[in-house]
């Protein structure tokens, strides 16, 4: 190489003094020789990279598309899908056995609670009959909150891991994920967890999956993921009953965005399934959603981290980011179609995923008004890796300035809190969650209005419109029967209509309630495990917009609203919510030299009332034996004193009380 470089260098100084007729003739000895080192150079370097591909990339590359597998973990809350995944990945040798726990769990708050909040995706290599095998496991929340995480998963799948606890069975998250799967078509591999504990019951979840789903129980396959028991049964199981996935690497590249996440460093970087064609670094990529092009900067897969390749086949899952990096992450759109460049007219668009909606809004302030900077670039942050969430600032003349945010649910919006206050530090004060509401104008608009602050008047009520809807929710519950009962009365006293009632086993019920959005967000998951001991599960999916008689319930100081406690409830709900309301405030505020009227108004009608008694100097301490008038003429005095004073006087609230008011 040094040898042809040196005979290349002296052929070119050479040739300094070209004779004319070369130039007329277009030709020039160092653009030929120039162009001819190029080429050679190319040629070395491509040479060079095959022999430089690493042992991983080398044994992918061997790998062809019909041994791939694509699925994923779909079960409830604390059925141990990341235990499973962390076998599977010690099984595969993609991880050492015995390392750090839920591999696939990156967040703090995942780890703590023992939940997991975002997909994963991890690819492994698997050899099974002397054959290898390229796995890509996806694993997925438990919780309902997170369904639009479980539904971008499907997409990148063609089969899915139904994990069921052995002592708790079917639960209602397990039969919402089943009917999902199901109707996106993927193969379905039944597994029973946990059959290593003393209330294990491996034969009833087996005839459970059996009469819910009619799944065969010869399929299942029982396995403790905690200690390792029986688990090398399950990708075999997996290659032998899920199909390899659809896809040709010599088409145009057909790509599916499916997730995305911020680096500061790198930008935008993107988790990508290829349905047909190649990525490699330096190619030119065209986005169908937006129309912008960009040049990728490196591709690569998650073993478990981002480990980076040469090049991204049809059929597999994997990372990229370009270069430079796309900055902005609302560019990235979940569901859009990547091509290259050019091939735009040849390449079909795949079709999309629906954008979760939030339907949980809090309030959140800064606890002191000096740390607003510190406390909007830590909700920035978290924003950028969690776009479900929807931000827009307020003003509340209480708490100061804030942000409405948006929430899928409320566990969302408590994952959300503990990531400010673990990651970031924050200190933050967050009002109880409410629920938006549709409001019709007699004169055809229709509103939505996320803002309790923004509900119309009693008088505007009246005169403009004509109906107020809210939101309903189905229902649901999971439960042994012996809670049937108790069940059925929380329901019942949060405004449900009771649609369904059935027995998938001797003991085990599934009941269905249409209920209130308000009403499930007002702790009613917490009131449900306390009423059956911790064994009912919850599953709720959004059903449709109902007229309500609702109405905005506000909290009167000295007749003044107080707009970061106002709430929209139901007619019924106000009588025991304004109680609550001005008996918990008048424990948190501090007496003044003024009576202070504490009132809870729904509408024009004041519902509630307390009163705060003013301190009062004893104006009859320095009287001895003196006539009554005398006395009589002090006390009116003092009386009309604190008259004069309550007219002119403000009620001066120390924001610590607003804090101990909204602590729950």
């Amino acid at each position: 190489m040094r040898q042809w470089f040196r005979s290349l260098q002296l052929a070119s100084r050479s040739s300094t003094n070209p004779p004319s007729c070369n130039r007329a003739c277009g030709y020039h000895p160092i653009s030929f020789h120039g162009a001819l080192y190029a080429s050679r150079l190319v040629t070395v370097r491509k040479a060079s990279s095959k022999q430089s591909l690493s042992p991983l990339e080398q044994r992918i590359a061997e790998i062809p598309l019909h041994r791939y597998r694509n699925f994923c973990i779909v079960a409830h809350v604390d059925h141990g899908k990341s235990t499973l995944s962390d076998r599977l990945l010690e099984l595969t040798g993609t991880i050492e056995p015995g390392g750090k726990k839920q591999v696939l769990d990156k967040l703090d708050v995942e780890r703590e609670r023992g939940i997991t909040v975002k997909a994963q995706t991890c690819s492994m290599i698997y050899n099974y009959n002397g054959e290898d095998y390229l796995l890509h496991l996806v694993d997925t929340p438990g919780h309902v909150d997170f369904r639009a995480e479980v539904s971008r998963s499907y997409a990148s799948c063609g089969g899915a891991i139904i994990l069921v606890d052995a002592s708790q069975g079917v639960q209602a998250q397990t039969v919402a994920n089943f009917y999902l799967a199901f109707s996106e078509g993927l193969h379905l591999l039944p597994v029973i967890n946990k059959v290593d504990l003393p209330s294990a019951d491996p034969p009833r979840a087996i005839q459970q999956m059996k009469d819910t789903f009619e799944l065969e129980a010869e399929d299942a396959v029982l396995v403790s993921a905690k200690t390792g028991l029986n688990v090398a049964n399950v990708l075999p199981a997996v290659i032998e009953r899920m199909p390899a996935p659809d896809g040709d690497h010599r088409k145009p590249l057909r790509m599916l965005l499916i997730d995305s996440w911020y680096s500061s460093y790198k930008g935008v970087i993107l988790l990508v399934r290829l349905f047909d064609g190649t990525i490699q670094a330096g190619d030119h990529i065209v986005s169908f959603a937006t129309g912008l092009k960009y040049h990728v900067g490196e591709v690569g897969i998650m073993y478990p981290d981002q480990t980076p390749q040469t090049v991204i086949k049809a059929g597999q899952l994997g990372y990229i980011h370009f270069n430079p990096g796309m900055k902005r992450i609302q560019d990235a759109k979940v569901g859009d179609t990547f091509t290259i460049v050019g091939s735009e007219s040849v390449v079909e668009r795949l079709p999309g995923f629906e954008e979760p909606k939030p339907m949980v809004f809090v309030a959140a302030y800064p606890v002191d008004q000096s740390e607003y900077g510190h406390l909007e670039d830590s909700i920035n942050q978290i924003v950028l890796n969690d776009r479900s969430v929807m931000v827009q600032k307020e003003y509340s003349e209480a708490l100061g300035a804030g942000w409405r945010l948006g929430f899928l649910g409320t566990l969302h919006c408590s994952v959300f809190e503990d990531r400010l206050r673990q990651e970031h530090g924050a200190s933050v004060i967050l009002t109880p969650p409410t629920v938006p509401f549709q409001i019709l104008y007699k004169d055809g608009r229709e509103e939505t209005v996320r803002n309790p602050a923004n509900f119309p008047e009693h008088e505007m009520v009246k005169s403009k419109i004509t109906e107020l809807r809210e939101p309903f929710v189905s229902v649901t519950i999971t439960m042994p029967e012996e809670y049937l009962g108790k069940v059925i009365e929380l329901c019942e006293n949060n405004r449900g209509e009771q649609q369904e009632l059935s027995f998938f086993t001797a003991t085990q019920v599934i009941l269905k309630y249409l209920l209130p959005l308000a009403q499930l967000v007002d702790d009613f998951f917490g009131k449900l495990k306390g009423a059956t001991k911790g064994y009912a599960s919850l599953d709720y999916e959004e059903a449709e917009w109902r007229e309500s008689d609702i109405v905005k319930l506000q909290l009167l100081v000295n007749k003044v609203p107080v707009d970061a406690v106002a709430r929209v409830v139901h007619t019924s709900q106000t009588d025991r919510l304004g109680r609550e309301w001005v008996t918990k405030f008048k424990e948190h505020v501090d007496r003044q030299m003024f009576e202070i009227i504490i009132q809870a108004a729904a509408g024009k009608r004041i519902v509630a009332r307390e009163t705060l008694k003013p301190f009062r100097k004893d104006v009859l301490a320095k009287l001895h034996a003196s006539d009554v008038s005398r006395r009589r003429k002090l006390l009116e005095k003092q009386k009309d004193g604190r008259k004069k004073l309550r007219a002119v006087g403000n009620v001066a609230i120390d924001q610590a009380a607003f804090q101990r008011f909204l602590a729950k």
